[in-house]
């Protein structure tokens, strides 16, 4: 019963989906689609590769080495908001995730930083920095590849939006952090690389994969990694967190079909979306209420401006935690008790701030 309460995202979703199913019956291929296979062989494929890693001890590794680096919390904090933010331009938004919450866990471990804290100004930061990049998260890569905008003009329209996120998670990160220097567990230091081989191969894993899906073949890289774990690293396999999968199938179904039914489409068709002030507005709420990429795929015909939608529905990632996937994955990696709770006291302050500034930010400079 305790695991069932632990599960309640599952629950949640599997319940809305179940619901929407029975009194709104689809063709199977709707449900194909909704289901989104190739994101979530994607996140099957990063979680088998993380696993790998974090078994090695190179994790533990790199907590050392991060630490050695930094002399207060305050700067640790910026210093992993920062890497945090710049790994989500290049590697995606959960990826970044998925290689930072894992080393901020074992950092705090060994040391007085407040892993909870950390883990929701790295939620924070994976939205601000992937905003800027075309590549940093699902919807801007829709966006860009459906209003076929050159690179770099297309990062260079989302810069003010991005500009205005970062400095406020870097100015949170200052103010929340405490002052204190950094106190060591010398007990739990523990920097030794277990397994070389098996860090090594799984690091290599981890790239391929995120090549994979890059070129659109995150099920045969998933398929590939679990046939290579399940021959060399079986114990791997048996740790990961395999309900996080079965978590998101149920909010994509159940959101997914939400999304499309009659009265939400019907109600979206009374708004003028060429209307900036409505486009900004209806991003982020929708945002709130299914996530920030179905949001983005139920607007996305529906306006003239892909960067106008593309500024507010990764502003509407702040807010609730369903707003971003991503805010869902830094909580479940890192398992923190309240965990939820925290994000949203911070969250939800932090889009009301955040949101009217990207707006004037976006209108003066864009």
């Amino acid at each position: 019963m305790q695991k069932l309460q632990a599960e309640w995202l599952l629950l949640l979703f599997g319940a809305l989906t179940i619901a929407l199913a029975l009194l709104d019956p689809q063709p199977l291929a709707k449900y194909q689609r909704w289901l989104q296979l190739p994101t979530l062989a994607g996140l099957m494929g990063l979680l088998i590769a993380i696993q790998g890693i974090r078994d090695s001890g190179l994790v533990q590794h790199a907590a050392v080495a991060v630490i050695a680096r930094a002399h207060s919390l305050r700067s640790l904090g910026l210093l992993l908001v920062t890497a945090t933010a710049l790994l989500s331009m290049v590697l995606t938004n959960d990826v970044s995730l998925f290689l930072i919450v894992p080393l901020t866990l074992a950092i705090g471990g060994m040391s007085n930083l407040p892993v909870l804290r950390m883990v929701v100004l790295e939620a924070l930061a994976v939205n601000a920095g992937s905003t800027l990049s075309p590549i940093g998260n699902p919807q801007n890569l829709l966006l860009w590849q459906h209003s076929s905008m050159p690179f770099l003009h297309f990062t260079l329209a989302m810069l003010p939006a991005a500009a205005v996120m970062y400095t406020l998670v870097a100015a949170f990160t200052w103010l929340w952090l405490p002052r204190d220097r950094i106190e060591l567990a010398p007990e739990k230091i523990d920097g030794q690389v277990t397994s070389g081989r098996l860090g090594v191969w799984s690091t290599a894993a981890l790239a391929g994969m995120v090549l994979l899906m890059e070129y659109h073949r995150a099920p045969l890289g998933a398929a590939l990694l679990l046939v290579l774990f399940a021959l060399l690293a079986r114990s791997s396999l048996a740790r990961i967190d395999w309900l996080l999968l079965l978590t998101f199938a149920a909010i994509f179904l159940g959101l997914g079909h939400f999304a499309e039914l009659p009265l939400i489409r019907h109600g979206l068709d009374q708004l003028d979306f060429r209307q900036p002030p409505i486009l900004y507005a209806s991003g982020i709420i929708i945002s709130q209420l299914i996530s920030n990429v179905p949001a983005t795929v139920l607007l996305l015909d529906r306006t003239p401006d892909a960067i106008a939608l593309a500024v507010a529905v990764n502003v509407g990632g702040f807010g609730l935690a369903i707003g971003s996937l991503a805010n869902l994955i830094a909580l479940r990696l890192a398992k923190q008790p309240g965990g939820l709770r925290l994000l949203h006291l911070v969250s939800i302050p932090f889009l009301l701030i955040c949101a009217p500034l990207v707006y004037l930010a976006w209108c003066w400079l864009g």
